[in-house]
């Protein structure tokens, strides 16, 4: 990949989030698509920081060695002080993008609504991409954005004028950098970002190298996320559990790799039925997972990956999703289960918030209550009474400590 930007007239997007993924990935794609990059971020050192350096480098790191691309033609605007400056860069935008967490969407719809309702009525609809690693994470945007306190309803009822709202699925490994790296990103050389083509329908999808356009993206994200993340994380609570530093670390462990195949089958067998995927394609993806997770040159802590395990072990996500869909079909899960018991463990995680929380939830609430509150599951699903097991299981461990 190079990063050269094209010739064509100027194009400008706006990316929330301007944390290693935001600078690393999506942006480097905007870049070298033509686009100049207008990132905004709650972060005032790191915008000052983007503001006085005028390049960064994007570095890849795969089996057949290194490449370096450098990043220009960028600015960046905090939106925390500078709120009406963002909403005018929104207002004249081809793009906005985010890569800041499905928990931070809410507080970043507020200023993209203000944004798009300036828009011209001669403007080209902008195209509003969210770039998370949650299932139909840009139409929770959108939802947002809709929300009467956002946007006024008689303005809703046109926003497709002014907007188009696309789903997308990403995949690329993006460790923890070292602390002398500053704006520099180093991730792994392979990636796939999905969007859906749906929304763009009766108008051009904005040109974006890197990007796949499907029409029907659900196979792909649940794939994702039912494969990779599903992996990656099993990987980094059974790690830690049994005391291991990294990913790499817990996945050179026979038991530990055992359970994350282990994992990967319950959610293959989901995967190919549902989605008519033919099951060898399903292994093969599988094991390329797992071999690039075990990069040894993508090490990252199973603390930093196991983080926010309060979204990790809601209703949609990498374990409950899958487990739940089995579990109505009678199929096993019992591998999904496990993983998601040593995510009710990872508690009291300095610097993780959610772990806090998590320990706090588990020392003062019933097992069905936790289940209700933390997965989202309800008593009439045949997941709901496993689930309830695994918790008075972690809750019986904790006091016996």
């Amino acid at each position: 990949m190079t990063a050269n930007s094209t010739t064509a007239a100027p194009k400008k997007a706006v990316h929330f989030g301007a944390g290693n993924i935001g600078r690393g990935f999506v942006a480097c794609f905007l870049h070298i698509s033509g686009y100049e990059v207008v990132f905004a971020d709650v972060n005032g050192s790191l915008i000052d920081q983007l503001n006085a350096q005028k390049s960064y480098k994007v570095i890849e790191v795969g089996a057949d060695g290194t490449t370096e691309s450098t990043i220009t033609n960028y600015r960046a605007i905090n939106s925390r002080t500078h709120e009406d400056e963002l909403i005018r860069e929104i207002a004249t935008a081809d793009v906005v993008t985010c890569s800041v967490g499905p928990n931070i969407l809410k507080f970043i719809a507020p200023v993209i609504a203000k944004g798009i309702d300036q828009r011209s009525n001669n403007a080209s609809p902008i195209a509003v991409i969210a770039c998370e690693n949650a299932i139909g994470a840009t139409d929770t945007l959108a939802e947002f954005i809709k929300d009467p306190r956002n946007t006024p309803s008689e303005r809703v009822e046109d926003i497709g004028r002014r907007a188009r709202f696309a789903n997308s699925a990403i995949d690329r490994i993006v460790p923890a950098q070292d602390a002398d790296a500053g704006l520099d990103v180093t991730l792994e050389k392979f990636y796939e970002w999905v969007v859906e083509r749906t929304p763009f329908q009766d108008h051009k999808p904005p040109s974006i190298k890197g990007i796949l356009w499907v029409d029907n993206l659900e196979p792909f994200i649940e794939r994702k996320l039912y494969t990779v993340n599903t992996g990656h994380a099993t990987a980094a609570y059974h790690g830690y559990n049994r005391r291991k530093n990294t990913v790499y670390d817990a996945l050179q462990d026979r038991f530990i790799q055992d359970q994350v195949r282990k994992a990967l089958a319950n959610t293959a067998e989901l995967i190919t039925e549902k989605h008519g995927i033919d099951p060898a394609e399903q292994k093969a993806y599988v094991d390329k997972i797992i071999r690039r997770i075990s990069n040894p040159h993508l090490e990252d802590a199973v603390e930093r990956v196991g983080r926010a395990p309060l979204r990790k072990l809601s209703r949609k996500e990498r374990f409950i999703g899958p487990a739940a869909e089995l579990a109505e079909e009678g199929k096993d899960c019992t591998a999904l289960l496990d993983a998601a018991e040593m995510a009710f463990r990872f508690q009291n995680i300095e610097g993780d918030e959610e772990s806090a929380e998590l320990a706090k939830i588990m020392a003062t609430e019933k097992p069905d209550d936790i289940v209700k509150e933390v997965c989202g599951l309800q008593p009439n699903e045949k997941l709901y009474p496993m689930v309830v097991d695994r918790v008075k299981r972690v809750q019986a461990d904790s006091q016996d400590d």
